[in-house]
């Protein structure tokens, strides 16, 4: 009996909450399925227009009948390898800096301690301002130990790199050749047999003790730049 004197008594605007929530919920429904209608009815409208056109493009086109199956099949003929022509160059270019061991190097030779070599467009200053180091070394190749045919592409690798980063001046260490058969000087014989024949090689002489001596040769590449080349001549 105390706790219905202690509730609270309900009150007529309880009543209109309540009635306008059910109202807003009512409203909140029918909307939801009115939006749900329309959906509908616009995608039957989309598959009829779809249905239609499908009709009328069929009628169009008139009977289609299947070709009959042969068993053939039309493959995709293979695509070419890529051609490498960068490596087919660079072979080229090999094959243009051939360096010959039949060539005879003695008539081109100065005939003085060293057998030194220079262009002929070059002053014979330039071989005595190679042997005073005028030009600093900036790289040099060591065929020690190589066979003749391992030399001789070392050797047009080295030049021909050596001029694409700008080289000026290098050293190529062919030994004295105390350890070959006969103790005769097979790879120096030949290194300026080839040296001789490269375009890229204007003047060599032979190093100074303190820079290989007999065993060693000091070499002027071409220069990319003809200002400088002028200059030497």
């Amino acid at each position: 009996m105390s706790q219905r004197k202690n509730a609270s008594p309900v009150t007529l605007n309880d009543f209109a909450d309540l009635k306008k929530a059910l109202r807003e919920a009512a409203r909140t429904a029918a909307a939801q399925r009115e939006a749900e209608r329309a959906a509908a009815a616009e995608k039957a409208k989309q598959q009829r227009r779809h249905e239609a056109d499908k009709a009328l493009f069929a009628q169009a086109v008139g009977p289609v009948n299947k070709l009959p199956d042969t068993g053939r099949v039309n493959a995709r003929p293979a695509r070419p390898e890529p051609v490498p022509q960068c490596r087919q160059q660079d072979e080229q270019a090999v094959l243009r800096e051939s360096l010959s061991d039949e060539i005879d190097v003695d008539s081109l030779l100065e005939t003085d301690e060293s057998l030194a070599f220079r262009r002929p467009e070059l002053g014979a200053d330039v071989l005595r301002k190679l042997r005073r180091g005028v030009w600093a070394l900036q790289g040099q190749i060591d065929l020690h130990g190589l066979r003749t045919e391992e030399a001789r592409v070392a050797l047009s690798g080295f030049l021909r790199e050596s001029q694409l980063r700008g080289w000026r001046c290098v050293r190529v260490v062919h030994g004295k050749g105390l350890g070959s058969p006969g103790r005769v000087p097979v790879i120096k014989d030949k290194v300026k047999r080839w040296l001789v024949q490269s375009d890229r090689v204007l003047a060599f002489v032979q190093a100074r003790g303190d820079d290989g001596g007999a065993g060693a040769l000091i070499v002027l590449l071409q220069s990319s730049t003809p200002n400088q080349q002028a200059q030497e001549a």
